[in-house]
């Protein structure tokens, strides 16, 4: 596979045609500036677009972040520095733009699933799009997590630093969703919002999980001791979910 020019303008097109119905402007604490995507070749199989690294060949991203949070109440994985911190576990200061596109040239399809439909009167509906099965099992993917502790790297699953308060176990394993998010009055909603990866159901993220309690904002919260101190330099690392892996419990 051979990255060109005109690939990037039209993968970056791509980006845009995911648009779908306006939906409703998701409140944010402050914007993600806006950017315009440059891709830039590293070597054979791998490129860099802004702070995020992708490889072609084993279709896995490669972005940076922070700990956020070791205590309270989670609704996401990952945001935006600009964005939800305060029900975060990570923080980063990349452009979801430059996620979205790098997940477009790796050839990943948002599936738009979690994402309800708006009603007749512009509101949100109970009803989802219906998406097909070989899309639904192209966006899963996986999420892990890489640090360093006592100088030595560590790597673990993302779905292992995240507790469930009633069950007191970690997330369930198994695959989060790309859905590739929204656009809101003609801007791309993380943009604005900063949401990223959502662990609580959110149309504005880029992606979610989909297991269980994944409309409940009250029961996640960082797993105890598998959480680096905050502050602690992560690598999240996305690559395409395995049908060998676990799926999430129903």
């Amino acid at each position: 596979m051979i990255f060109r020019p005109v690939i990037f303008i039209l993968a970056a097109g791509a980006v845009i045609a995911l648009a779908q119905k306006p939906a409703p402007q998701p409140s944010v604490e402050a914007p993600v500036a806006e950017v315009k995507p440059s891709v830039e070749k590293i070597d054979e199989t791998r490129f860099r677009i802004g702070a995020i690294t992708f490889d072609h060949r084993s279709r896995e991203i490669r972005l940076p972040a922070k700990v956020n949070m070791t205590e309270g109440l989670l609704e996401f994985l990952l945001v935006h520095e600009n964005g939800k911190i305060h029900e975060s576990l990570l923080t980063t200061t990349i452009s979801p733009t430059h996620l979205n596109l790098a997940f477009t040239l790796l050839r990943y399809p948002p599936s738009r699933e979690l994402y309800p439909l708006l009603n007749e009167n512009g509101g949100v509906s109970d009803k989802y799009p219906e998406v097909p099965a070989e899309v639904k099992a192209a966006a899963r993917i996986a999420i892990e997590v890489e640090w360093k502790e006592d100088g030595k790297p560590r790597r673990i699953p993302a779905n292992e630093m995240i507790q469930h308060t009633v069950r007191n176990t970690s997330m369930a394993a198994g695959p989060w969703v790309y859905g590739g998010s929204e656009f809101n009055d003609g801007k791309y909603a993380p943009e604005v919002s900063g949401d990223i990866m959502a662990v609580f159901i959110t149309s504005s993220a880029l992606i979610n999980y989909p297991g269980l309690d994944d409309n409940n904002d009250e029961v996640w919260i960082p797993y105890p001791k598998r959480v680096p101190a905050v502050g602690t330099d992560i690598t999240v690392i996305i690559t395409p979910f395995s049908k060998d892996q676990p799926l999430p419990k129903p």
